[in-house]
């Protein structure tokens, strides 16, 4: 059972002193012990906190919620405290104090996907689960597991596999031969690790991932298509995130690299030979064709298409449904696709699109035109 969480909890977890409300005419008894010892049971929205949760404000958006709120106290940034009716916790960065503050009041993975299986062990180390393999596991006989590993119902491990100290491996999942699985790895149901994939330690990947399938490789023959066999394997970093169904192909001859810190939306399609920068995050639905390279700490929004063989900088912010058909080699934002409007208006720009190349032509001959008769004017 969870331990009950105070204000001073909160307040230790941030490293941040709760400071007393602004606008209640409170004189600072706000931070007296009964009130740092009161229960916070969850966070929760401006508009929604209870009296004992915690919320926070990000944005000048919210500003009327906040006056109204009836949180426990508020998460907010300097210029927002007087603002506020409740005790706060002040910081430049009120999002990433949110953040930070979900730990504190997650679910312990482990029980929650494992269950009456594991068991705490006792005595040195009484807060790490001890090695719990279900006994309907399928785990070959030269497979390396560390300590504290934790394998649940009809796992399969294949031959040559290494898994890293308090790795947990949800039901269903399978990890091909040879694949190296880092230290505290935590994979959901039903995820299927190929052969030859090595994932760093501290990553999680959510259920229905597919790391290592065979990149899409045909040579054209007169009798069809020839399947290139895919002799690559994946790489994946550390601190890495994978959203549910997401697929990641391996390698045609190289490795499909993906970097350190890197986090992955669902139903995203990463192709052979694909290397993805540390830190770059990858909303849902992004598409990126093979042997393309996406730089570090670049932002990439849902729906993106990147062809293939590409190069995309260090830096790039590129907006939702954007098209990428050729390298970016500076740093910004990139945006590309057309905006929603109503049908009607829609359907006549199209056909206009369509007569473009007219236009332009048309365009070309009256600059033409214009030219001349200037000339003629000028020799006059």
């Amino acid at each position: 059972m969870r331990m009950t969480v105070t204000l001073s909890d909160v307040a230790d977890h941030l490293g941040i002193t709760l400071t007393p409300a602004s606008v209640s005419g409170a004189e600072g008894d706000d931070t007296a012990p009964a009130l740092l010892s009161s229960p916070v049971t969850g966070l929760a929205t401006l508009a929604r906190a209870g009296s004992q949760q915690v919320a926070f404000l990000a944005s000048d958006q919210y500003l009327a919620q906040l006056r109204a709120t009836g949180a426990i106290a508020v998460i907010l940034k300097p210029q927002h405290a007087e603002d506020s009716p409740v005790p706060c916790f002040i910081t430049p960065d009120p999002y990433s104090a949110y953040a930070k503050l979900t730990h504190l009041f997650s679910h312990d993975k482990t029980e929650l996907l494992f269950g009456d299986q594991t068991a705490k062990a006792s005595g040195e180390g009484a807060d790490a689960f001890i090695q719990n393999i279900h006994p309907s596991a399928h785990i070959a006989s030269d497979a390396r597991l560390g300590q504290g590993v934790c394998i649940g119902p009809n796992v399969v491990i294949g031959s040559g596999v290494q898994i890293g100290d308090g790795a947990r491996i949800a039901a269903g999942t399978s990890v091909g031969s040879r694949s190296r699985i880092g230290r505290n790895v935590l994979i959901y149901p039903q995820a299927s690790i190929y052969h030859d994939v090595i994932i760093g330690d501290r990553s999680i990947i959510h259920s229905h991932c597919t790391v290592g399938s065979d990149g899409f490789g045909f040579a054209p023959h007169r009798d069809g298509f020839i399947k290139i066999e895919q002799l690559g394997g994946v790489r994946i970093g550390s601190d890495v995130e994978i959203g549910a169904g997401t697929t990641i192909d391996r390698g045609a001859l190289d490795d499909t690299v993906i970097g350190d810190g890197v986090k992955l939306d669902n139903q995203i399609q990463i192709a052979h030979n694909v290397e993805i920068g540390d830190h770059t995050v990858l909303a849902a639905c992004v598409g990126i064709a093979g042997s393309t390279r996406v730089g570090k700490h670049c932002m990439i929004g849902g729906g993106v298409g990147i062809a293939g063989h590409l190069t995309i900088c260090d830096q790039v912010n590129i907006t939702g449904m954007t098209l990428v058909t050729k390298d970016i080699s500076s740093p910004g934002v990139y945006s590309s696709g057309t905006a929603v409007e109503p049908n009607s208006n829609w359907r006549r720009n199209v056909a206009r699109f369509r007569q473009l190349d007219g236009y332009i032509r048309t365009l070309i001959n009256l600059e033409k035109e214009v030219r001349d008769l200037r000339e003629r004017i000028e020799q006059r």
